[in-house]
């Protein structure tokens, strides 16, 4: 009993567990010829239009007033049988977003996919001045091309747009995937610490600290949680750039499907 309500309550940290730089987030790449989604044309200068004559203002309508609807009565239920008393609480503390600042592993998988992000935004910021080069030369060369020549280059650069957007929007897919993969390591990691450092200060009940008003310093356990962190995990497994976490390793067997039972014989009775 005391080991499943210590996990109950450690699962409730799971969630959220630190920002990642947010470097590359954008995927609005540059299109030429084309306005950006979700971005208003620029509005033409126009003269103001002339305000109009005032008139008499109508009465205000009477407020219409709710109606709510009459709350049923409570139903008068029978009490259930009494159930076993749970354990006194003995509470800990802990703060999580201290504990992945401190984390090694955390370190690392900051560090890692800060680096892919910023090398993707490199990429794509490249890739667009690409884009405006070729389609400033286009422009220049028009007068002296035939307009099948001009539909031509003008079907390789969209190509070509289409083309790197694609392999762009893959590779950001990809970062995300290969984030979590890091972090799901770290967070399996540390539900089992605090377990373990919980129960070995006779804990049952582990709280976030942002969710206590109140608490004195023999109630946190953060430090002791970053120390077993650390010597449990201190780096994780992140896939290469460009490989995801969810593509399965070259010559991995495909696990079979399962065969289908056997009919069950009914045995003859004796005679």
């Amino acid at each position: 009993m005391k080991r499943s309500l210590l996990a109950l309550a450690i699962l409730a940290l799971a969630p959220t567990w630190f920002p990642l730089p947010a470097v590359a987030q954008n995927q609005d790449f540059f299109v030429p010829n084309r306005q950006a989604p979700g971005r208003p044309a620029a509005p033409s200068a126009r003269p103001a239009p002339p305000r109009p004559t005032p008139q008499a203002e109508a009465p205000p309508e009477p407020e219409q007033q709710q109606v709510q609807a009459p709350m049923p009565p409570v139903p008068e239920l029978p009490a259930l049988p009494r159930g076993p008393t749970p354990p006194a609480a003995v509470i800990g503390v802990i703060g999580v977003p201290d504990v992945m600042r401190a984390s090694s592993a955390a370190q690392q998988v900051d560090k890692v996919i800060g680096e892919r992000r910023e090398k993707l935004n490199e990429d794509a910021q490249k890739e667009q001045q690409a884009w405006r080069e070729q389609q400033q030369q286009l422009a220049n060369d028009r007068a002296k091309l035939s307009p099948e020549q001009v539909r031509t280059r003008e079907r390789e650069l969209q190509e070509r747009i289409t083309k790197a957007q694609r392999a762009f929007q893959a590779r950001g897919r990809i970062i995300q995937e290969s984030t979590q993969y890091g972090l799901n390591q770290i967070q399996a990691s540390l539900i089992a610490v605090i377990r373990q450092v919980a129960e070995s200060r006779g804990m049952n009940l582990v709280m976030h600290r942002q969710q206590v008003a109140l608490n004195v310093n023999e109630f946190d356990i953060t430090d002791q949680v970053v120390e077993a962190l650390n010597k449990l995990l201190p780096t994780v497994i992140i896939p290469p750039d460009g490989v995801s976490p969810n593509t399965p390793a070259p010559g991995a067997a495909t696990p079979a499907p399962a065969a289908a039972p056997k009919p069950a014989t009914a045995t003859p009775p004796k005679p």
